[in-house]
């Protein structure tokens, strides 16, 4: 990583039931944002990245987001570990990374989906404990508020939590969400709908699909494909969970929606090129032909052999971009790779390097449009993960706590020892460039263990996700309430 110049930090202070809030009445100065563009690699570790440099180019420091002029990480814990609000400030989760780099080793085991995991370290322990999930992830993303595990823009005591996509649309601006997942996951709903439970997906797209308040909403879940990519003639009532239901799913491709709705291959292709007929609609919903994620749940463990029915999350958001692109007040766009998260529970090294490259891929898309079709001086353009996943270190993590994965040169995969198969509350990497990114050098706190990372000593700061959200309502110049910005 490059150094970061100029640091200048400032106070950002997190406690276990609220974060740090853009004040009331406060307003961006100098120039405004345009687009802000937020894209997140669901679950990945700083080693994922690496893992998928190391396989592409046999080196660091050759992704478009290496070049981006702000390099910080970025805490994920949530406000507790309920699955519903409790309305108490009891159990609440709280952060003090010093206890993640803690290298006493130490006799405990982490009991996981796939097996039995050594604890090594109590550092390991503490990163493998109390970690979010990524429906109050994307909350906090989205919201700028720390809730309980499961919500979606819900907080603690029960009210719905006004998210950016509401902000954006409000001042003018048009709103798009775009996974590799389902599009009523707990990601892209973070950024479209209200729920008391991610689990309610018929509930979160009924939403996504009533509201009519994104422009573009592009994803997965499609109820007459299988995961392998295969068809199903007559699916029952349950494979239509992601998209709202059979009645929703009948209104939404019978054209009574405010949306057109589009699922192939060659159609997602001809979004991307402008070349889509959207039948009089200025909307537009794809459900691409699987009712999983675009790629991960096909048969076999190891890269290849990709479905044909499927497009790229490259391809998803040019077209996202082709259709936010036609506002002249600008748009909030989120993109999400989220199968790197799934690929991480099953501790599944190739598909995981493969989604990582997916979503590299994407971004090299957007900023190329910012470069060619925007500016730096209008468009802002964050790259983060939600929390991590898999606690992937190097083979030799066991003895010296966080080594570093070992790479085997270009093709190759890198040497790595996974040390969870679930979510953990490391610091994470966080990428911004463009109009408003200095707000992150601003907001972060000093953390010198993360020297551990090997990442030069410029780059040892950390900010909350939840500043995130702040970051973006700071750069598009929106006040926000102090009640809704997490005070």
């Amino acid at each position: 990583m490059t150094l970061l110049k100029n640091i200048a930090l400032g106070l950002c202070l997190a406690s276990a039931m609220v974060a740090p809030a853009l004040a009331q009445g406060t307003q961006a100065k100098g120039p405004q944002a345009k687009n802000v563009i937020v894209m997140i690699t669901d679950g990945a570790g700083i080693e994922t990245w690496r893992a998928a440099s190391f396989f592409r180019h046999g080196a660091l420091g050759h992704e478009v987001y290496d070049d981006f002029d702000v390099k910080v990480f970025a805490s994920t814990y949530p406000l507790n570990t309920s699955n519903t609000p409790t309305n108490t400030r009891e159990g609440a989760v709280t952060f003090n990374p010093e206890k993640l780099w803690d290298n006493t080793k130490v006799d405990s085991v982490f009991e996981g989906n796939l097996g039995s995991f050594p604890g090594f370290f109590a550092g390991y322990d503490y990163a493998r404990a109390d970690f979010t999930d990524s429906a109050a992830a994307a909350t906090a993303l989205a919201s700028g508020t720390k809730t309980y595990n499961n919500a979606i823009n819900w907080s603690n005591t029960g009210e719905k939590l006004k998210h950016i996509g509401e902000y954006a649309v409000g001042s003018g601006r048009s709103l798009g969400v775009i996974s590799s997942v389902e599009w009523s996951h707990a990601t892209p709903a973070g950024f479209l709908a209200h729920n008391v439970s991610r689990n309610d997906y018929v509930g979160i797209a009924k939403e996504i699909v009533d509201s009519g308040l994104a422009t573009v909403v592009l994803g997965s879940g499609h109820p007459y494909y299988k995961g392998d990519g295969t068809r199903v003639e007559n699916p029952d009532d349950k494979a239509f969970r992601f998209v709202g239901g059979k009645d929703t799913w009948e209104r939404l491709t019978g054209g009574t929606t405010d949306y057109a709705h589009i699922e192939t291959r060659a159609d997602f292709e001809a979004l991307a090129e402008g070349k889509l007929d959207l039948k009089g609609k200025s909307k537009v919903i794809g459900t691409a032909q699987n009712i999983q994620t675009l790629q991960f749940n096909r048969p076999g463990v190891t890269a290849g052999n990709l479905l044909e029915n499927t497009p790229d999350l490259t391809t998803m958001t040019r077209g996202a971009l082709n259709m936010l692109e036609k506002n002249d007040k600008g748009f909030f766009l989120m993109v999400e790779g989220g199968a790197v998260d799934w690929a991480a529970h099953a501790n599944n090294l190739p598909r995981l390097i493969e989604e990582q490259i997916d979503f590299n891929d994407a971004v090299k898309a957007v900023v190329d449009w910012v470069e060619n079709k925007s500016s730096w001086d209008e468009t802002l353009v964050i790259v983060t993960t939600d929390h991590g996943n898999g606690l992937l270190q190097g083979p030799d993590s066991n003895v010296n706590a966080y080594s570093p994965i070992i790479s085997q040169g270009a093709g190759a995969l890198p040497l790595v020892r996974w040390n969870t198969d679930n979510h953990t509350r490391e610091l994470v990497p966080l990428y911004a460039h463009g109009v408003g990114a200095g707000y992150f050098v601003k907001a972060a706190k000093k953390d010198a263990g993360l020297a551990a990372y090997n990442v030069p000593e410029e780059n040892r700061v950390y900010v909350d996700n939840t500043d995130v959200f702040r970051a973006a309502a700071n750069a598009f110049g929106i006040e926000v309430p102090a009640k809704d910005a997490g005070i």
